[in-house]
Formats: structure tokens, C-alpha cells, sequence
């Protein structure tokens, strides 16, 4: 099968823990989540942008700005699973009237804290869906890092196979150079940091609450372990450096100085 239709889903809380109510902070005039779904309307692959949150304030917004929402339980632990519990109204709206086919379509998760996101990404994102045999379980894209990030415990770093798949996600750097100075690691190998973006096969994000619990998920805090423990194939895509996210009140302002 190929994927034959694209959806965007922005899963959205207000209480983050580093810094609360950051999807609704002024950037330029506009709250975070307004220009996240902005940047997601204006690419060309998808079929509809999605807004999943608990939040009744954050509904009224995101329909007032002319966006779909989705309600999604308080209690859910990662962006991947407030989606994956809305998934078939998910693909609902990507077909219409159509009946969904789960295998046929790509449900892209895109934070609610990436103001700047490149909305070409997302297409390339389906680009790699569409023409990969077979359909990937998980795409995700990747960026070099450099030397300065390769040890920021705050910049995601995935390990990469000759083929472009992931083999693993951390906040250490990895792989590890032996016998070498820290500082001098990125001289021996290509370190690639993650873009915070996944795109899923309709089937996979179904199966979510099916999958086991991952110790590495717990002890790195990155979601995307769950999915490599399960053994689920993630398959990369390589873009020309990251999008912002903001996480602290530091990246709050570096945001509003970029507008």
C-alpha cells in the first residue's frame, strides 16, 4: 500500500513544567500555537491541520483562527499519545467523506512550540512517506549538528545506520569517541540532532496503547524511544539546520527577537 492522504496534528497543553502557558506567549503580535498553525496551513501535502489538546481556552482559540480541534484527555504523557487517542477522528478528517484507510494514511506530529517550522519540512515529510517501498512505520528528519551543540544535553541527538535509520535518541552524544577529548569528537564523526517532528502511519499510531512500556523513554524523557524498544523501524530525512523550540524563558526571547 502507499499513503494516500496527509494530516497535521499539533497536540497542545497548557501546563508545561519549564515554562507554563508557553503555547499561548506573545511571539510578534500572535500567540506561539496561532503561528505553529499558521506555518502548518501553508503546506501543500495535507489535507487539514489538527489542534489535539486538553484545553477548552485553547479550542476556542484554534476555531476562532478557523482550525479543527480535537479534545484529548488530561492525562495523557507525550504528544504521541494525546494523537494516537484521537487518531481515527484523525484520519477522518484527512478523507472526508471517504472511509479512512489506516495504512494509506501519514499523521504528522508537529509540536505546539515551534513557531518557525518550515512548513516545507512537512511536505518533505510526505515526499518521504509517498515514495518509500514499503511505507515506513515512523519517518522523522534530522539535521547536522555543530560543534557546539554536540554536547548540549538540551539538543536531541539521534544515531543514524548506513541506511538512514534511526538506531537510537539521547541527550548524551553519542556515538561515543574513545580515546579521544570531548572537544574534539565532531572531528571524527557526523553527530545529528533531531528536528522535533514525526510522521506516522495511521496504523501504527493506532496500535499506540499497545506497546510496551520503555524503560529508555522514562530514563531520557524522549517518547520516540518507546517506538525503537517496541522495534519499530523510524526511517530519517536529512534538512539544513533545525526549528526553534521553545522550552525556557531564554528561547521565549530568542523567538520574539527573530520576529
Amino acid at each position: 500500500m502507499a499513503i494516500r492522504k496527509c494530516v497535521v496534528a499539533i497536540p497542545a497543553r497548557l501546563q508545561s513544567s519549564r515554562l507554563p502557558n508557553k503555547v499561548l506567549a506573545d511571539i510578534g503580535g500572535k500567540p506561539m500555537i496561532q503561528r505553529v498553525l499558521e506555518r502548518c496551513r501553508e503546506a501543500q501535502s495535507v489535507e487539514a491541520v489538527v489542534l489535539c489538546t486538553d484545553s477548552s481556552e485553547l479550542k476556542a482559540l484554534a476555531e476562532g483562527w478557523g482550525f479543527p480541534v480535537l479534545m484529548t484527555a488530561e492525562s495523557c504523557n507525550s504528544g504521541s499519545e494525546r494523537i494516537a487517542s484521537v487518531v481515527q477522528p484523525l484520519m477522518a478528517l484527512a478523507w472526508g467523506e471517504a472511509a479512512p484507510v489506516a495504512e494509506e494514511t501519514a499523521v504528522i506530529n508537529v509540536q505546539g512550540d515551534q513557531p518557525f517550522i518550515d512548513s516545507a519540512v512537512i511536505d518533505a515529510m510526505a515526499e518521504e512517506f509517498q515514495s518509500q517501498a514499503p511505507v515506513p512505520a515512523v519517518v522523522t528528519p534530522v539535521y547536522g549538528l555543530k560543534p557546539d551543540s554536540v554536547h548540549n544535553p538540551n539538543v536531541v541527538k539521534t544515531l543514524l545506520a548506513h541506511d538512514g535509520r534511526a538506531l537510537y535518541f539521547s541527550r548524551s552524544a553519542i556515538p561515543h569517541v574513545r580515546d579521544v577529548a570531548e572537544a574534539e569528537w565532531h572531528q571524527h564523526t557526523t553527530y545529528w540532532g533531531h528536528v522535533g517532528m514525526y510522521g506516522f502511519r495511521g496504523d501504527v499510531l493506532a496500535a499506540w496503547d499497545q506497546l510496551p512500556a520503555s524503560p529508555l523513554e522514562d530514563l531520557e524523557r524522549l517518547e520516540q524511544l518507546r517506538l525503537i524498544e517496541a522495534g519499530l523501524t523510524i526511517a530519517t530525512f536529512r534538512v539544513q539546520g533545525t526549528s526553534l523550540s521553545v522550552d525556557t524563558a531564554e528561547q521565549l526571547e530568542q523567538a520574539r527577537a527573530m520576529v
